[in-house]
């Protein structure tokens, strides 16, 4: 099985944020897209939060987030994974995309926001241990990916409100 690629970071100068989730899935590589999968919840997050909502093209999403310092990216540049499951992602497999470099270049991110436990937790043994201290603040924030069905859509937009204090709105 062939290693998936991920995606670069979508990220402006001035961003204040960064939201990671581990690895994009079938949909959104297909795509070419983060957070394709049409049951993802996170474009409809943004939308609510920020405007960037799914009805709008993919691109002007992305605009509207660097707009307001926020910025995306994965965990992982590149992993085998048998279909879109993080469960299913081979762990010897994973190449951490690097953090080091991108947060030098970066220098206003202070805050890293993940989507979802998998994400943080691959950050944290990953990359963490790569990073000198650099007074981030890390936070876990609900799936937004639609196996994380459990919690309500209400309460996760509640918990992903949080981002707004952080963004440059």
């Amino acid at each position: 099985m062939s290693l998936a690629q991920g995606f670069p970071p979508v990220v402006a100068a001035d961003a204040r944020l960064l939201i990671l989730g581990s690895m994009p899935g079938q949909a959104s590589l297909l795509a070419n897209q983060y957070y394709a999968h049409e049951r993802n919840a996170f474009w409809r997050i943004m939308g609510d939060l920020f405007g960037a909502g799914p009805e709008l093209p993919y691109a002007q999403r992305l605009e509207k987030l660097q707009a307001t310092g926020v910025s995306l990216w994965d965990v992982m540049a590149a992993c085998e994974r048998p279909g879109s499951l993080d469960a299913d992602i081979v762990a010897a497999s994973v190449q951490a995309n690097d953090f080091a470099a991108f947060l030098a270049v970066n220098r206003c991110i202070r805050h890293i926001f993940f989507n979802g436990a998998a994400a943080e937790t691959a950050f944290r043994r990953l990359v963490l241990p790569t990073l000198a201290d650099g007074g981030l603040v890390l936070q876990r924030l609900p799936s937004t990916s639609p196996a994380h069905a459990a919690l309500a859509y209400d309460k996760k937009l509640a918990t992903w409100s949080q981002i707004i204090s952080q963004a440059n709105i």
